[in-house]
């Protein structure tokens, strides 16, 4: 259920949410009016909505934002008042300032029917004990294991590591991973990666501040953003983006598992053969 007027102190159904779901429902349903496909808020809210409902102000204001962006799907509240095949999502809409707004829906998930390519591991040991957590772990799987140029038929070089910068009309972006990549032609590419754990969720708004900061700092190369995901048996889905009349859709997606060398059998190795490029 949903009410039509922000949430306050005390109603049942705040009792029942945890408080970054009271915090944002309180907030779209401040802004919000019938029909509307932008609802605009500012970081601000968080604090005047917390002391309105007597939440306990959480000590990373960024984090209730970042949760719903990349973490956990917005609560039903919101959810149900995008029409059909349209889905809400929060974009960065400048400094302290962000935007709901009305998008196609894009479930950019693992599909289950796709075939699984062996690729020898080449991470190395000492790595593979010290790993910190699945971002960091995935994203060093990738670099060890060339699985960048794999995917891509690229050559490509990692060119830095969370790559914080400000984008016009955006603000202030983060990028996983950049990678600067070279094919036969001798043409030049800029990949941003985003690496997501296996509970974590990729964000359709990640993939279009890609697009924007290979816009604004790398106008020259041809930019190829790339998602990477853990999946629940440790394969990695890869995924690749472009953008069309609709929006970003996904143009390519593999799945990649890592074994010894003696788990890759000849008879694979003839299928891998067979396949289309």
């Amino acid at each position: 259920m949903c009410f039509d007027g922000p949430v306050r102190k005390g109603d049942d159904m705040a009792k029942k949410k945890n408080r970054y779901e009271q915090i944002i429902e309180a907030i779209f349903l401040k802004y919000y009016r019938a029909g509307a496909d932008e609802v605009p808020f500012e970081r601000s809210d968080i604090v005047q909505v917390s002391e309105d409902l007597g939440i306990k102000l959480p000590k990373n204001l960024g984090d209730v934002l970042y949760s719903f962006r990349y973490r956990v799907s917005l609560p039903e509240c919101i959810i149900e008042k995008a029409p059909e095949g349209y889905e809400w999502i929060i974009r960065p809409a400048g400094r302290g300032r962000y935007i709901f707004a009305l998008t196609t829906e894009a479930n950019i998930s693992p599909s289950k029917r796709l075939v699984e390519t062996k690729i020898p591991d080449a991470t190395p040991g000492v790595i593979e004990k010290y790993a910190l957590n699945d971002e960091q772990a995935l994203l060093a799987k990738i670099r060890y294991n060339r699985l960048v140029d794999i995917f891509t038929g690229l050559t490509c070089y990692s060119l830095q590591n969370h790559l914080r910068t400000t984008v016009p009309d955006i603000g202030q972006v983060e990028t996983d991973e950049i990678y600067i990549g070279i094919d036969k032609r001798g043409a030049h590419y800029v990949l941003p990666v985003e690496a997501k754990g296996k509970t974590d969720k990729i964000g359709i708004v990640q993939i279009e501040q890609d697009f924007a900061v290979c816009v604004t700092k790398f106008p020259g190369l041809i930019c190829r953003p790339v998602a990477a995901q853990f999946m629940d048996n440790n394969a990695m889905a890869l995924f690749a983006f472009e953008q069309t009349e609709k929006g970003i859709a996904i143009s390519s997606e593999k799945h990649y598992t890592l074994v010894s060398a003696e788990e890759l059998s000849p008879e694979e190795l003839k299928n891998y053969q067979k396949r289309p490029f």
